[in-house]
């Protein structure tokens, strides 16, 4: 029962989602109300309230989970695993996530991200859980490497990959590209800053490893 229960609940969440992203594309973000959201999705405003506490939370609906998994990802690492080997593999496993998601993040990708461009509440919403990610996996990365990497290490390490990843995705979806063109620009993009980044697995024990 408990699995048809979660099933259902799944079903309903993923409804709202896919109910929010056609209506923000067809009226415009700010035109529309949650009641529509609800009345799209055949259910109650009341529902609504259990699954998202706003219209920004159906934007970012895969972000605590998507951060929560590259989290564990960095905790659960091999103890001789090099620090560029990981980052490459949170780069490549985030991608394969977005393409294996039951809720088609990558499909909803581009709609996404052209919200997240053009409406205020959106980018200021977007910019706030960015740098709230970065500063939670570079601490996780410090912590994973207590003898390699200070705060400041870490911080480069994390803003320079995420930073050369998401822009990279950007820039080829501007273009018309699609999204898994868009991914491989992300993996090209942070294989060039590993490379820059180099110099953090100069010394060190897993130096020998990489």
């Amino acid at each position: 029962m408990d699995g048809i229960r979660e099933r259902k609940k799944q079903r309903t969440r993923r409804a709202l989602i896919e109910a929010a992203l056609r209506l923000f594309d067809e009226k415009g973000y700010e035109e529309t109300t949650l009641a529509e959201i609800a009345a799209e999705a055949d259910v109650s405003t009341r529902t609504f309230f259990s699954y998202f506490a706003s219209k920004e939370d159906v934007v970012f609906f895969d972000t605590d989970t998507r951060l929560e998994r590259t989290l564990h990802l960095v905790a659960t690492r091999a103890a001789d695993e090099p620090l560029p080997r990981l980052l490459q593999r949170l780069v490549r496993t985030s991608l394969l996530w977005a393409a294996e998601d039951e809720n088609y993040a990558l499909r909803d990708a581009p709609l996404r991200m052209r919200l997240i461009m053009t409406v205020p509440a959106l980018q200021a919403r977007a910019l706030h859980l960015l740098f709230d990610s970065q500063l939670r996996v570079a601490r996780a990365l410090e912590e994973a490497y207590p003898d390699r990497l200070d705060p400041v290490e870490a911080a480069a390490a994390v803003g320079a990959l995420t930073g050369a990843a998401k822009l990279a995705v950007m820039a080829s979806i501007a273009r018309g590209d699609s999204m898994e063109r868009a991914g491989e620009a992300a993996v090209r993009a942070t294989e060039i800053t590993l490379r820059g980044l180099d110099s953090l697995a100069a010394t060190g024990p897993d130096a020998t490893a990489a």
